[in-house]
């Protein structure tokens, strides 16, 4: 991972780095500060701030449907035992609805028993009409038919009989008359009700068992809709009585009972009392002391050398751990005011198993993510960086020489030296604030990286000399 080096800052870090580094005096007439080239490993580490937290953790969510009132909440940290409340929700609502569903309960099972009772008499009255009312009618039209045979058979004898005797003389024209109409009135009545029995046989029967059975589907249906709305009802009064428990969380198992984290940018957390809670949201959590980590968010920039598997250094308030990234995130996590618009990679840090760790410890993580063993490095703060390339100067007896350098990796201190340097020499630490051709190198580079305008503003370091 190359360092770039912001000229006007390298005096700062150059001084700070040559004590750290125990500079050598080059000569009596110019008491530059130096240090002498060597080999050595050179660790390459990123360091990001973050939490403990388990791996593992029972989530406790909140089952009533809709948004409930926190009344109140066990505090954060408390050890708990099986059977101990951890969250009590507002009931004057859920008590409304289940005394409601109640009610609409005992309607829907009175609409049903009358349903089914109307559905019983439909098929009674099937009964009644096939066997009783369509007989007996039968019956009475027959019997009818019957006199009305008799009839007939009686008026042809009497027509028959006055003509015998109007043939002889003993009856009048006028007699004969009269039997023959009786005869006709008689055939006449004897089809009415042959037509009577038909028109009840093929039609009357089928219309009063077409509008019967009618009567018996409708109620059959309206049974099964009952039925079908009686189980609603009854559901849904379960549900209320099953949520008007539900308002009080107890505990499933003994342990450790922690809040969940607020989003980034909430300075307060989501679960108090007084807040106002959604269906499956998680309350509290139950963490598992046994399976903890870090997780942390990995700056754009070095992101793309961190994966899992990598050692970390994990230094906690009391302790420090070794231990290992065991998760990289893919996409990045949303970045807005509170982060600063820094854009991070959440990446999970694995701890061995350890007494006393607890959720909500702070944590500083070196992420190992290289380490070079027996490389030639340079100080950071002996690098000039320009356009042409990366430079430093050596001491020599002839004085300053400017050296050409081909870099490797780098840390925030060293520099891995591919080729350009020697073990032994002394480079000379801060050149730009020392040396005049190091001084308009880092004039030139800012002139042409500033916008048009500001070319006239120099360096206070550099202005200094």
């Amino acid at each position: 991972m190359r360092v770039p080096v912001v000229i006007g800052l390298i005096a700062i870090v150059g001084s700070a780095a040559a004590v750290s580094l125990a500079p050598s005096q080059a000569s009596d007439q110019d008491a530059y500060l130096t240090h002498t080239i060597g080999r050595g490993k050179l660790t390459v580490s990123v360091t990001e701030q973050g939490t403990v937290e388990s791996s593992n953790n029972t989530e406790i969510k909140c089952k009533v449907r809709g948004f409930s009132l926190v009344t109140y909440v066990v505090p954060a940290g408390s050890v708990v035992k099986v059977g101990q409340e951890l969250v009590r929700l507002d009931t004057k609502v859920i008590e409304e609805q289940h005394s409601l569903t109640k009610t609409n309960t005992f309607i829907a099972e009175a609409t049903l028993a009358q349903t089914q009772a109307n559905v019983e008499t439909a098929k009674i009255a099937i009964d009644a009409y096939e066997k009783g009312r369509f007989r007996s009618q039968l019956q009475g039209l027959e019997k009818e038919l019957a006199a009305h045979k008799r009839n007939l058979r009686t008026a042809r004898k009497m027509y028959q009989r006055s003509e015998s005797l109007f043939r002889q003389g003993y009856a009048t024209d006028l007699e004969v008359e009269g039997n023959a109409f009786t005869v006709t009135q008689a055939e006449l009545e004897l089809k009415v009700k042959e037509t009577e029995i038909k028109v009840l046989k093929d039609f009357t029967r089928q219309m009063q068992m077409e509008s019967l059975n009618g009567n018996k589907i409708a109620s059959e249906s309206k049974l099964a809709a009952d039925q079908a709305g009686l189980a609603m009802e009854v559901k849904r009064r379960d549900r209320a009585a099953e949520e008007l428990n539900d308002c009080v969380i107890r505990a499933e198992k003994p342990g450790l009972v922690i809040y969940p984290s607020a989003a980034s940018w909430k300075t307060t957390p989501d679960i108090t009392e007084g807040a106002s809670v959604r269906k499956d949201q998680v309350l509290l959590l139950m963490p598992d002391l046994t399976q903890m980590q870090v997780k942390l968010g990995i700056h754009e920039s070095v992101i793309d050398r961190v994966r899992p598997g990598l050692k970390a250094i994990v230094t906690l308030p009391d302790r420090t751990l070794e231990a290992t990234v065991s998760e990289v995130a893919s996409v990045t996590k949303p970045a807005g005011w509170w982060t600063g618009n820094v854009v991070k990679y959440d990446t999970v840090i694995d701890l061995p198993s350890d007494e006393g760790l607890k959720p909500g410890m702070s944590a500083e993580v070196d992420v190992i993510l290289a380490v070079h063993e027996n490389v030639v490095t340079i100080p950071v703060a002996a690098v000039v960086e320009t356009e042409e390339g990366e430079f430093c100067w050596v001491q020599s007896t002839g004085g300053p020489q400017k050296r050409i350098l081909q870099l490797g990796d780098s840390n925030d201190v060293f520099i891995e030296v591919i080729a350009g340097l020697n073990e032994g020499e002394e480079v000379i630490l801060n050149p730009t604030a020392l040396i005049e051709e190091a001084e308009e190198e880092a004039r030139s580079t800012l002139s042409q990286s500033r916008p048009s305008g500001d070319s006239q503003d120099v360096p206070e370091a550099i202005e200094a000399e």
